[in-house]
């Protein structure tokens, strides 16, 4: 019997293909979104730890109570304390040790430096300068604040400080030292002592004290 208005059997073929097609389509749109997706959500999410990485050791200092910003020193600066260092021997110390820089140059001079700093990211910096320059042997440096370090042990003191910490610094220093140690503080001085010598002016003036003068006038100023 002819009759039966059904679809051609071709058309039913077609129509079966056309409705797979559809959602095949439309899922690997959505697979591709989803991908995007994923690596948007990772190339923010890796950018944001890595800023955060590198921003920490730069902030986290400054919100400590007495912030000593990193200020690199220029080349008079360095000139005046290895100048000033000339007449002593022993080991050296830098307080805030920053890129390295006076704790290079007084190795170069034959003295053991040691530089102590509380950015991990300036600490290992340093350490790759010494090493280029041929002086790792002589200088040292670690990552720590100065307030849980002991200073006795060294002859020479380099600082560079601010104002708001010279006060409590030069009451420890004045405590931990030996007599033949020499304090050299850079850009701003102690308040307190009066220094044995000056060198430079403006900001690459270096205030160079003795303890055995200090000690021997008796008290401060």
């Amino acid at each position: 019997m002819e009759g039966g208005g059904g679809a051609p059997p071709e058309t039913l073929i077609e129509e079966s293909q056309s409705g797979c097609v559809l959602p095949t389509s439309l899922e690997a749109s959505g697979s591709k979104k989803s991908s995007w997706g994923f690596l948007v959500t990772g190339i923010v999410g890796g950018t944001l730890v890595a800023v955060y990485a590198v921003a920490t050791p730069f902030i986290t200092p400054a919100l400590r109570k007495i912030c000593l910003p990193f200020v690199p020193a220029t080349t008079k600066q360095i000139e005046n304390v290895v100048k000033m260092l000339r007449s002593g021997r022993g080991p050296l110390v830098d307080i805030g040790s920053g890129d390295g820089r006076i704790v290079i140059a007084a190795a170069k001079e034959g003295f053991t430096a040691v530089g102590y700093e509380l950015n991990p990211w300036l600490v290992w910096y340093s350490r790759y300068r010494a090493w280029r320059e041929g002086v790792q042997h002589l200088a040292k440096f670690y990552i720590s604040d100065l307030w849980k370090v002991t200073f006795s042990q060294y002859s020479n003191v380099v600082i560079f400080g601010v104002p708001q910490m010279m006060p409590q610094l030069e009451k420890k220093l004045e405590l931990e030292l030996q007599d033949d140690a020499r304090v050299i503080a850079c850009r701003f001085p102690f308040p307190h002592w009066t220094p044995d010598q000056v060198a430079g002016e403006g900001i690459d003036t270096v205030w160079v004290y003795d303890m055995s003068t200090f000690r021997g006038s008796g008290k401060r100023p």
